[in-house]
């Protein structure tokens, strides 16, 4: 038999005994009582990135240690831990509550950080329900107010806009589908709080416009004794359009429903003298 061929046939004999040697070192360091040897072993582990082995060992050494100076620092690598799990929500909450608990820690800083950025993690793409989102930029924004001098202001700005540029294209998308299924009055309504939320918006041009049309097709259609109030709504939101964006290509049809507008609103005021 050749030496590779010998190699091979104890490979497998030879990874089974790595693999249950490995496992009856992790036994026994669970069933150890020596907490400064498990707390140790903790860090190793955390360290080599085998944080599911760690976690078991953090979470007894919190209750081990509690009361004590020990518990500030095993509580930090509980809550990184399950940061590393990937387990974001239990992240932001034990993040959160370290900070509570431990405020002139030294790594209150970092923990504050960390739970708005749990929660950055959790935040989900555009079109799905964004509370976890809106945490986030609170959370983000506490620790800007609170750490004015950290190294990490740029990056909490950063996170901030492109968290809010996400609200803003859920709100965009709501509000134009409003608008694409006719329900115009729900639409001029969330066009124009869209408006208000993002007053910076790079959707602003087709949003006024959107309201122009929102407001007239629901002059059109509105009973006799609402089309009045309905048509000079419909009047200030195309000059407002006019006035904001002169050079737009939306101008000339604007122009058009003002002219119509206008004709509307001589014509029922005529009636009432």
């Amino acid at each position: 038999m050749s030496k590779l061929q010998l190699f091979k046939s104890f490979l497998p004999l030879f990874v089974f005994v790595l693999f249950f040697s490995g496992c009856s070192e992790y036994q026994k360091v669970l069933k150890s009582t020596d907490s400064g040897y498990k707390l140790k072993k903790a860090k190793e582990y955390f360290e080599d990135e085998k944080y599911a082995k760690a976690y078991p060992l953090f979470d007894e050494l919190l209750t081990l240690y509690r009361g004590s100076n020990e518990a500030q620092e095993v509580y930090y690598y509980l809550a990184l831990t399950h940061f590393h799990l990937k387990e974001y929500i239990l992240a932001a909450y034990h993040f959160k509550n370290y900070v509570k608990t431990f405020p002139k820690s030294k790594y209150a800083e970092e923990a504050m950080f960390l739970t708005g950025y749990s929660y950055y993690k959790e935040s989900p793409t555009f079109s799905l329900e964004q509370s976890y989102t809106y945490k986030a930029i609170n959370q983000l924004q506490l620790f800007v107010n609170t750490y004015r001098n950290s190294q990490r202001l740029e990056e909490c700005n950063e996170l901030i806009i492109e968290l809010r540029q996400k609200l803003e294209k859920k709100a965009y998308t709501n509000a134009k589908q409003y608008y694409t299924i006719g329900h115009f009055q729900s639409a001029s309504i969330a066009l124009s709080n869209m408006l208000n939320d993002f007053p910076d918006t790079k959707y602003r041009e087709e949003l006024m416009y959107l309201i122009v049309k929102s407001r007239y097709e629901l002059a059109r259609f509105s009973i006799e004794e609402k089309q009045l109030q309905r048509y000079i709504e419909t009047r200030t939101a195309a000059e407002q359009f006019e006035d904001t964006f002169p050079s737009s290509k939306k101008v000339t049809e604007t122009r058009e429903i003002l002219e119509n507008v206008n004709e509307q609103i001589n014509t029922m005021q005529s009636e009432l003298s």
